[in-house]
């Protein structure tokens, strides 16, 4: 079995510079609205679910320091407010 010389791959040196096609190319301009709009949407969701879990959180801390003794705020905050 000779080795064939000068022998080359016709696919791999005819490389010819091909447009890349995206999928926003491909999806009609109604439907990539849709898209664009849900979105938006999910982003609004997630900001309004972010800030509701805040002010649950505050709500809770502030309810908890109600129900504190005297002794547990003053272990607490100890020596941190104002001397009259």
């Amino acid at each position: 079995m000779a080795k064939k010389k000068g022998q080359k791959v016709a696919g791999a040196t005819n490389k010819q510079p091909t447009e890349q096609v995206t999928l926003a190319d491909q999806l009609q301009t109604d439907v990539l609205a849709k898209l664009a709009a849900t979105k938006k949407q999910l982003t609004q969701d997630a900001k309004a679910q972010a800030l509701a879990q805040e002010e649950q959180a505050r709500k809770e801390r502030k309810a908890r320091e109600k129900n504190m003794t005297f002794e547990e705020l003053l272990d607490q905050y100890g020596d941190q407010g104002s001397k009259f």
